[in-house]
């Protein structure tokens, strides 16, 4: 293990570089990541890792052979690919960066403005109710399963090209509407589950390998001030699989409260804790007493809380988000295939370009845009021939 640490500003930077047998492919593994001295937090070049996306920084610090960096960390894939080397690279964009400001002040904030963890005043919530408030309840359609999609293209238009199948939950009957394009953003199990046609003709999903998901469990607590006798200010701690032989469960705590002060009241700090993954897939299925009696016994080794805690609650998924591993790069070739197989589909979310927020809003805007483009596509050629034949 080789450590380098390089000043930039005020700002130490921390590389650290592991080469070792990878748990999932058993082949070479160089382990790249960037953390602050304190090591409480793991920024890449874009940024801070979003508070949402913690839990993909504690997978990647075990287990991020190079060829799911591609995948998990494109930016740091891309330095490499073009300067043929991260150090190299960052320090180089850093420099390029610094040249450009000159660009304006005005740039400037924008840009800074782009880094960092974010939120919204009453939680990530308010993004989603924001978004179905503006959509409206005629065009949303909510508690509903998508069992068919087909493709039927009339002429030179793309109106209503496709026509989606479903049912809800308050009408067991199926229901069928119409639209000129299709932005997909479910897992890909569930896309296996779905019926696609073109133009009259079944359209096999065989093709779509198989994509492991991990088990999460959160589990949200509150502790008073004052029973909290190491109240560390910061992002979060991380929780090295080593630190199991010391009784510590968790992979890492979040300090929500500490980052967001409307997240509890003023008298107290709220946690957000992270358990299983790849570490301990069993353990996160545990009940919500066995998550309480782990996170506090956690909470006590690592901040000195002591108590119960004031309030606890437990989310669990048993198929948290997809693992990128080996051989990921035959899901991203698979959903390309669907993209250029069915016109006027594309697909947007966690299972291309970056499991983070950050780069799940980013897919969705690009997937629209492309739809954009797509349609405009059409009413040019169809302006185009109408040319033509005027000038026939």
């Amino acid at each position: 293990m080789v450590w380098l640490l390089v000043q930039k500003i005020l700002v130490f930077i921390t590389i650290i570089r592991k080469e070792d047998d990878c748990e999932h492919c058993n082949s070479s593994m160089k382990c790249i990541i960037i953390l602050k001295r304190d090591m409480t937090t793991l920024i890449t070049p874009s940024g801070q890792c979003p508070t949402f996306l913690y839990y993909l920084c504690l997978e990647l610090l075990h287990h991020c052979c190079l060829k799911q960096m591609r995948h998990s960390f494109p930016e740091l894939w891309n330095l490499e690919k073009r300067f043929g080397s991260i150090i190299v690279g960052a320090i180089r964009s850093k420099l390029s960066a610094k040249g450009k400001k000159n660009g304006g002040k005005k740039d400037s904030m924008r840009k800074k403005g782009q880094r960092g963890s974010f939120s919204f005043q009453g939680g990530m919530q308010m993004l989603t109710e924001r978004l179905c408030k503006e959509l409206g309840k005629d065009d949303l359609k909510l508690k509903s399963k998508v069992l068919s999609l087909a493709y039927s293209p009339s002429g030179n238009s793309a109106s209503d090209n496709w026509s989606v199948s479903y049912a809800s939950q308050h009408n067991k009957n199926t229901q069928q509407l119409s639209f000129d394009g299709v932005i997909m953003t479910a897992p890909l199990f569930n896309v296996k589950e779905m019926k696609f046609t073109r133009t009259g003709k079944p359209f096999v999903l065989e093709f779509l390998p198989e994509v492991t998901y991990l088990p999460l469990s959160v589990i949200i607590t509150t502790f008073k001030k004052e029973n909290v006798k190491r109240p560390l200010e910061g992002f979060g701690v991380l929780v090295p699989s080593k630190e199991q032989q010391n009784n510590l469960k968790t992979l890492g705590t979040l300090f929500s409260s500490m980052m967001f002060p409307d997240r509890a009241p003023s008298d107290q700090y709220l946690y957000t804790t992270f358990v299983g993954g790849s570490r301990n897939r069993e353990l996160a299925k545990a009940s919500t007493d066995e998550m309480k009696e782990i996170v506090t016994s956690d909470l006590s080794q690592l901040l000195g809380a002591e108590g119960e805690p004031t309030f606890v609650h437990h989310f669990y998924w048993s198929r948290a988000f997809p693992q990128y591993g080996r051989n990921y790069s035959t899901v991203i070739e698979a959903i390309d295939k669907m993209e250029k197989s069915l016109p006027g589909f594309f697909y947007a979310g966690n299972h291309k370009g970056g499991l983070s927020v950050g780069k799940a809003i980013a897919s969705g805007c690009k997937a629209a845009d492309l739809l954009m483009s797509y349609l405009d596509s059409y009413s040019d050629d169809k302006l185009s021939k109408k040319s033509t034949e005027g000038a026939n």
